[in-house]
């Protein structure tokens, strides 16, 4: 190879870096917009409406001056509590059988297929589901009935995610600790899944993040409610519900809050979600000694 090929080489190996990297620049920036943009145009539709009368009074009716979406928020909270409470758990169960203990197994191979399906419903029918098996035989709407629709939906998220992180353990971590007469289980908890768990925390916040904002299967089970409300067994206020109901309204102050509501949504899951990567980085969740 001469001098000049070799030159011509080196700066086409160059551009060609250059240019990849332009391509993985611009598609980063792709991704990055639309969020952007969103946030910023609540931002200017939505802040004027925060004050402390949103984050402490109820609704009030049309005509009256004040309210605010208090008791929307605390309703959100109890509802994605609920949630989390039923979907992470039976999520990371799940995932663990796939990977772990069910591999190439019919049962396996059907809750896997029936994970990939139940990502693929539309929330409506999640609701409409939930309403015929709890909410109709009981006769009334309930936040119950809510968390467990919204917890059913994280399932297959957190169940599939937790699968693949699984499976990118080494299995020579898995021949080690086998090798040393440690336990099956004890293993896959005490090893595997702490290896895995940055990436299990992952999907699980992709999982919250996704039933975080949903209206629809809510307005089959816990229908909403314009007061303060915690009980389990009642209908009960969400954020997204809230929302709904302002923004399809004739009124221009109720559009003002739901926009103002749209923010305040927005801005809880980015914290949520940054709190947990926060966590996780510190080593906290990582299972660090």
């Amino acid at each position: 190879m001469n001098v000049e090929t070799y030159r011509t080489r080196s700066i086409m190996r160059a551009l060609t870096d250059r240019a990849v990297t332009a391509l993985a620049i611009l598609a980063t920036a792709l991704v990055v917009a639309p969020l952007v943009a969103i946030f910023i145009y609540l931002v200017y539709r939505g802040a004027s409406s925060l004050n402390l009368a949103f984050f402490t009074q109820v609704p009030k009716p049309v005509g009256e001056p004040g309210g605010g979406m208090a008791n929307a928020i605390l309703g959100s909270g109890i509802l994605l509590a609920l949630a989390s409470s039923i979907g992470v758990p039976i999520g990371i169960g799940g995932g663990i059988y796939l990977a772990e203990f069910g591999r190439g197994t019919k049962l396996a191979n059907a809750v896997r297929f029936t994970a990939d399906v139940l990502n693929g419903v539309p929330s409506i029918v999640m609701g409409v589901a939930i309403y015929a098996l709890i909410v109709n035989p009981q006769k009334h709407y309930s936040a119950f009935s809510g968390g467990v629709a919204l917890g059913i939906m994280m399932i297959p998220t957190v169940c599939r995610t937790t699968e693949e992180m699984l499976l990118m353990v080494p299995h020579a971590v898995r021949e080690a600790a086998l090798g040393l007469g440690v336990p099956n289980w004890r293993s896959v908890l005490s090893i595997t899944v702490k290896t895995a768990s940055p990436g299990i925390i992952t999907g699980c916040m992709l999982a919250f993040a996704r039933v975080a904002g949903e209206t629809a299967p809510l307005i089959f089970t816990a229908l909403g409610n314009q007061f303060w409300s915690t009980s389990l067994n009642d209908p009960i206020a969400a954020l997204p519900l809230q929302i709904y109901v302002y923004a399809i309204s004739p009124y221009d102050d109720w559009h003002r809050l739901a926009w103002a509501g749209a923010l305040v949504l927005i801005i809880l899951i980015v914290l949520a979600v940054s709190l947990v990567r926060f966590v996780t980085s510190r080593g906290v969740l990582k299972g660090a000694s």
